[in-house]
């Protein structure tokens, strides 16, 4: 992509009114633009991050048995009511509004209810189980504040996962199998070591769940920590009981600032039962499904990952979730050499933002540097007179020059180091 058609803008400074270092960081430098509090549009540049987010989950998810689909945001009340969480006292983040012959609707915050009632179309036998579907959806939670950038947006992207399954066996396996799959997941997006699971309080979906907390100085959660970090406790079960399971003492855990970046919920029959979602099991009897529902803030994350992945000159994306990961910038008048090389690096499978603005050299670098590409190239009328480019590694206070022949191999094996 050349810069000059990208439809982007880069800011010296954020709004005034944007506290979030996530959402600063982002909006100067071009991913976000901030519509009003907790409610964020996407640019091209970070459609590209949120795509490759998704692609990681997307793969992971399908490793595990789950199949995409996607719903509507669009609730009926009798779906929820069955289960009492269409009632505001339960659940108090609903938006709600009517069609125009008065009936109500909701904007799906969750869909376990919706997945329910659509797959009690497909189950009717313990033939059909187990079934496993996941979705890229946005939702939409009316939170009273909202002050921690696309961390905690009224409006979100986020994968949720849904498990039916024959019992509590084929169940728990399942349940296990993504936990590890969301630390691959977390790995893979490169905040995995700072990542943790714990067991946590269930709010309104259930009394229980495990949680994904990273470890972050914006997180508006407290996990409880040992100093080898294997034992991980949330603040609102640390009691006499969980401790006493857990084989630890009060002293012995200490308090971290973290984010929430994924959850699990295991419902057992309760919501079956609720909304009797029963099959004939192989003896000819009725019998409840297990269900369990499996979630990864896609925007949350990609935020979580800007607040831990910057420095004083803007963004350091990880390479495998990078809008691109070579930044190429011209200099002076070297336009068809930079030209070509731009073709080559495409030719080549390199993702490449080319820099060919009539600007400054030093407007260029900052925006690079703010973009948080991982490697950027610089071809000049000086570099050319060795024949050589220099590369420089976002992370790093040192250039490179490396002989133009060269280069597209040593990119590639800067790359697959990042990786």
């Amino acid at each position: 992509m050349k810069r000059s058609q990208l439809f982007v803008k880069t800011l010296k400074d954020a709004p005034a009114d944007e506290v979030a270092k996530n959402a600063q960081l982002l909006i100067r430098a071009g991913f976000v633009y901030k519509v009003m509090a907790g409610v964020y549009a996407y640019t091209p540049l970070g459609i590209r991050v949120i795509e490759k987010i998704k692609q990681i989950v997307r793969e992971e998810m399908d490793a595990i048995g789950g199949a995409e689909l996607i719903m509507t945001a669009l609730q009926r009340p009798d779906t929820w009511k069955e289960t009492k969480r269409w009632d505001d006292e339960v659940v108090d983040v609903w938006f709600k509004t009517k069609l125009k012959d008065e009936q109500e609707l909701g904007l799906a915050w969750s869909h376990e209810e919706a997945i329910i009632e659509m797959m009690k179309t497909h189950v009717s036998s313990y033939k059909d189980l187990p079934q496993y579907v996941y979705q890229f959806q946005t939702k939409f939670r009316n939170e009273l504040r909202s002050k921690s950038g696309i961390m905690r947006g009224r409006e979100f992207v986020m994968k949720d996962m849904y498990s039916a399954c024959l019992d509590s066996e084929q169940h728990e396996k399942f349940y296990q199998d993504c936990i590890d799959a969301y630390m691959r997941v977390f790995d893979r997006l490169g905040i995995g070591e700072d990542t943790f699971v714990t067991f946590a309080d269930g709010g309104a979906f259930t009394k229980f769940s495990h949680e994904f907390q990273t470890v972050c100085d914006a997180g508006e959660d407290t996990v409880y920590m040992n100093e080898d970090r294997t034992v991980v406790l949330n603040e609102e079960v640390m009691n006499d009981e969980t401790l006493a399971e857990m084989n630890v003492t009060k002293e012995e855990l200490k308090p971290v600032v973290t984010a929430e970046v994924g959850n699990i919920f295991n419902f057992g029959t309760q919501k079956s039962e609720e909304m009797d979602f029963s099959f004939t099991n192989s003896d000819g009897k009725k019998q409840f499904v297990h269900l369990g529902s499996y979630g990864i803030g896609i925007t949350r994350v990609m935020g979580v990952i800007a607040e831990k992945m910057s420095d004083e000159k803007g963004l350091i994306w990880h390479a495998n979730v990078a809008p691109y990961q070579v930044c190429l910038a011209s200099i002076g008048d070297v336009s068809e050499q930079a030209e070509n090389l731009y073709k080559e690096l495409m030719k080549n499978g390199i993702e490449v933002l080319y820099d060919d603005r009539d600007v400054r050299p030093g407007d260029k670098f900052a925006d690079a540097d703010l973009m948080g590409i991982p490697i950027r190239v610089v071809i000049s009328s000086r570099s050319l007179e060795n024949n050589e480019v220099e590369v420089k590694m976002r992370e790093s206070d040192d250039a490179e020059m490396v002989n133009l022949s060269d280069a597209i191999e040593s990119i590639k094996r800067k790359l697959s180091a990042l990786e």
